[in-house]
């Protein structure tokens, strides 16, 4: 959703408000001087101002942080002392330090500070705000991996002024802590791979009393700030934390979504092709975003990958305030200004928060995958969504009436064109008063969901935090009798203006909070909601219009007394989790998998919802560069996303609109959607040769929901993204680490390459190996490593080629819904390696419940070696395994093609199948296609008819 849209029944001191705050209307670009830069941030200016320091005295700073070695202490694989900081007057700062070595291989170092973690500081301006570092992002974000490791043990060939661990996998991890100054370098089979307060820009603003007389230092931004007309009281003084973080021989970093660029981050201390500004994390309703740019956006997962060949390792700074990272690449060869490829490149980082404590975990690796699992141990990892949501997903702001969202779904049928979901944006409310119908143009919500229903569709409608305020609307007296809202400084409810006009949010951090947040959305309540309604919750980053960057004031309170500048970036996931507990049991005995969308997010969110990249624009360049943060987010472990199809600003062309199908058939999530002021772009209503264009790229997504639904179970197993770029499945090759405008698909070896170019009917789809490749659809050949081939794109084309060695299930059927698919046979998809082998698998259970933890699902994996094709159980029998197995006896495999076949097989006229280890097989016709040009011949395999959930070989 926009961050302002025209509405119907404003008032004109809204309108009044909308105008003062200069908040844009649709065809403008982002304000900038809505949001800061780090000029116009007091801790960013500070931080930046400490390296721009330490850089100019170079060999001669020294970091003021050493440990007292006193102090150190290790025991059951943690290690605990003091740090101390010394300031520039000589006073000492007592920093209680932890490092823990967790079974995972990960690492943790926390820094505190003694005074506020005693609670013996002064608050200013009467606040009641917490004394403390804010403590509890663990308690959001974290969901397992924190067992400390007991083999982790102190490396008996220490040296004096140093600290020595080993610990991971047979000891291959050391960390290696000096005392005086304060450094810490993290080692991997003897080598270094991560350094932390290396340039020596650790730095923990200590609380101080605020002096009558200034101290010398520019204490300009120390108590309070001002931008946007709203001025941050600061009342526990300055308190940010930083730390600069160096990848040595690292020349590529990537993740720390979100922002619009490439997929390897850029350096931020200018340059050519280099940003100015750091990477900010501060999620924001940003109004048309920019892209190839470090400004914030929606969401915020402070975890960063590092990867050279053969290698990658990684960091995640778990802080939920307002965060920027600078990035510089340095030369480590004996001339400082070589960049070429055969000069080693550290990579400098430097990180910065405005408040809480110091917290980080180091990932040692080594490869992508182990990166992926070790973050998605601690962070969750993406549930595994109902059987729908994978599906397409039709959307505008907005539906207007019941009457306009049947046809619509009636015209999808009449055009056979599938879709699962149908959304509702704000307008379907009575006076935008959420869990309310409006009753002009929804009297009907009931006979709408079970229209819907008759082709197992689902409905989702929108479900923002912030609540109208207005009396006899029983949602806000509620808010307000149970003191369940988010309070200003002063300790009353805060009062903003989002889309209702006068507007309270509902504080999620508070636990009575989540009973009545559940109670909400009961049937009994949320009224003429129906079992197949599900959940947008959008604008809870949060989003206000009056507000200082459009959002809420730094210096509001939450439960506990948090500020919510200590709490802002895990506000929306606070939401999420409470939206997760309502969705899961709406009537008793219905227990179901939610399914939310969300635009805020930060670590952790995976595990409840699905997100998209925002107001994005109907541009070729918006859709360019939608591929790479698709991407990057499925890096730092939130696979699940996608971005507005067609743009949600502006009108695309028909040629931008049916390239964008094609493109957005490869998000994770699947959805296209609209601004009010723009036309109707239902894909019916499209003009041929383009609605047919469009129809067939939806028809290739349903015919591969079985491979894109195993690479879901896979990254809900494993953490690994659904989509995958190129240096995550080749990575050593170094050519492939800045590719960002291809992906492949799981471990299906579908490699996709859309089109984001206008008037290109060609592209160029770069190979890392020697393998074989297949066009998809023809089966041309494409072969030669570390080169890009030219493959035809006309306008109906989506450029897709599949991987020799490689089993692709899938169903070739086409239906209205994806549940409709639910009984239908199977095809798989063979692409014979050099060696005559390929390999796959399929997971599939009911796609609703979580029947699947009790052994109801098919997990098979297909292998081809020596002329003969066999399925073999994956699954974990459980007790509802039969019971499940039974309602799939008659789901079979109705076809298996096999490309590149032996030529021999020319005369071969038939194949013997043998189906549960019977003695004798059945005959089965097979037909033999040659073809030329370049094309690879295939063979056919007709009716094999095994069943799916069975056992079974086919030989040749």
């Amino acid at each position: 959703m926009a961050s302002i849209r025209p509405a119907s029944r404003w008032t004109l001191l809204l309108s009044l408000v909308v105008l003062i705050s200069c908040i844009v209307v649709p065809g403008l670009t982002v304000k900038h001087e809505n949001f800061k830069t780090c000029s116009q941030s007091g801790f960013c200016t500070r931080n930046r101002a400490l390296a721009d320091d330490a850089s100019a005295k170079g060999a001669s700073w020294t970091s003021p942080y050493e440990v007292d070695p006193t102090t150190v202490k290790f025991d059951n694989g943690q290690l605990v002392a003091n740090l101390i900081k010394t300031t520039n007057n000589g006073e000492k700062v007592q920093l209680p330090v932890t490092v823990s070595f967790l079974d995972s291989g990960a690492a943790r170092i926390v820094v505190n500070e003694e005074r506020r973690l005693n609670g013996e500081i002064e608050i200013r301006h009467g606040s009641k705000a917490n004394k403390k570092r804010y403590d509890e992002t663990e308690k959001w974000v974290i969901s397992g991996g924190l067992d400390v490791s007991k083999s982790a043990a102190i490396n008996p060939e220490t040296e004096t002024g140093f600290t020595k661990v080993l610990y991971g996998p047979n000891h291959q991890f050391q960390a290696i802590i000096r005392h005086a100054p304060f450094e810490v370098e993290f080692q991997r089979d003897g080598q270094t791979h991560i350094q932390l307060n290396h340039q020596g820009l650790l730095n923990v603003e200590h609380w101080r009393p605020k002096a009558e007389e200034g101290t010398g230092e520019d204490e300009g931004t120390w108590w309070e700030e001002s931008f946007g007309g709203n001025t941050d009281s600061k009342p526990r003084g300055p308190e940010s934390v930083g730390l600069d973080i160096t990848f040595p021989g690292y020349k590529h970093v990537f993740g720390i979504p979100e922002h619009a660029d490439s997929l390897s981050l850029r350096e931020t201390r200018g340059g050519e092709g280099n940003h100015n500004e750091p990477y900010r994390l501060y999620n924001a309703d940003v109004f048309e975003y920019e892209l190839d740019s470090p400004m914030t956006l929606y969401g915020s997962i402070p975890f960063m990958q590092a990867h050279r060949k053969n290698s990658s390792v990684g960091v995640f700074w778990l802080n939920a305030a307002e965060t920027w990272v600078d990035i510089v690449k340095k030369s480590a060869s004996s001339n400082p200004l070589s960049l070429s490829a055969n000069s080693k490149i550290n990579t400098q980082t430097h990180w910065f928060s405005e408040s809480g404590q110091l917290d980080l975990f180091v990932f040692l690796g080594p490869t992508p995958q182990d990166l992926s699992k070790t973050y998605g141990q601690l962070t969750g990892f993406t549930q595994l969504p109902q059987h729908f949501a994978i599906a397409y997903h039709q959307c505008r702001w907005n539906y207007v009436t019941d009457e306009d969202v049947k046809d619509v779904d009636s015209k999808f049928d009449k055009y056979q064109i599938p879709y699962d979901t149908i959304w509702l944006d704000l307008e379907y409310t009575d006076d935008r008063k959420y869990f309310t119908w409006d009753p002009l143009t929804f009297p009907n919500p009931k006979g709408m969901q079970e229209k819907l229903d008759e082709s197992e569709r689902k409905l989702a409608v929108l479900i923002d935090p912030h609540i109208k305020n207005k009396d006899g609307f029983y949602v806000s007296e509620e808010l307000r009798s149970k003191n369940l809202a988010v309070l200003d400084k002063d300790g009353d409810m805060y009062d903003g203006w989002c889309w209702p006009g006068s507007s309270n949010w509902v504080d999620c951090f508070n636990p009575a909070a989540l009973p009545w947040w559940k109670s909400l959305h009961t049937y009994d309540r949320f009224q003429g909601s129906m079992h197949n309604l599900f959940l947008w919750n959008d604008m809870s980053e949060p989003s206000v219009f009056n507000g200082p960057e459009t959002t809420m004031p730094k210096d509001n309170l939450h439960y506990g007394n948090w500020e919510h500048r200590d709490v802002h970036n895990i506000n929306g996931l606070t939401l999420l989790h409470a939206s997760y507990e309502a969705l899961l049991e709406r009537k008793k005995g219905e227990i179901r998998r939610p399914f939310i969308l969300t635009r805020s997010y930060y670590a952790g969110a995976q595990r409840f919802a699905a997100t998209w990249t925002g107001d994005n624009q109907a541009t070729w360049e918006h859709l360019g560069i939608s591929i790479p943060m698709v991407l990057t987010n499925g890096i730092a472990g939130y696979p699940f996303i996608g971005a507005d199809v067609g743009g949600f600003f502006h009108n695309p062309d028909k040629e931008l609109l049916s390239r964008w199908y094609q493109a957005g058939i490869w998000y994770p999530f699947f959805r296209a959607h609209a601004h009010i002021d723009t036309r109707r772009r239902e894909p019916y209503l499209i003009s041929e040769p383009h609605r047919t264009i469009i129809a067939q790229a939806i028809r290739l997504r349903y015919q591969l929901l079985p491979a894109w639904y195993t690479a879901f179970h896979e990254s809900s197993k494993t953490g690994l993204p659904v989509v995958r770029p190129q240096y995550y499945a080749f990575p050593d090759d170094e050519q492939g680490f800045t590719i960002d405008d291809q992906l492949y698909l799981g471990d299906t070896g579908l490699l996709a390459k859309p089109v984001v170019t206008k008037d290109t009917f060609s592209t160029e789809i770069y190979l890392a190996d020697d393998e074989k490749y297949y066009d998809y659809f023809d089966f041309t050949i494409y072969q030669g490593a570390g080169k890009r081939h030219t493959v035809p794109a006309p306008e109906d084309k989506v450029p897709l080629l599949a991987r020799a060695g490689h089993i692709v299930p899938r169903r070739d059927r086409p239906r209205r819904s994806s549940a409709l698919m639910r009984w239908d046979p199977y095809t798989l998809l063979i692409t014979l390696n050099k060696n005559g082998e390929a390999d796959g698998s399929l997971y599939f259970d009911d796609g609703e419940t979580f029947d699947y933890e009790k052994g109801a699902y098919i997990h098979r994996r297909f292998q081809f070696r020596g002329g003969v094709l066999t399925s073999e159980d994956l699954g974990v029998k459980g007790p509802k395994t039969a019971e499940y197995l039974k309602t799939l006896a008659d789901v079979t495999v109705e076809r298996v093609i096999i490309v590149d076949p032996p030529k021999e097989w020319k005369n071969k006229k038939t194949v013997t199948v043998i189906e549960d280890g019977a003695k004798t097989g059945s005959t089965v016709a097979l037909d033999y296609f040659e073809q030329q040009d370049g094309k690879a011949d295939y063979a056919v395999v007709k009716k094999p008819n095994v069943g799916i959930g069975k056992s079974w070989r086919i030989e040749f």
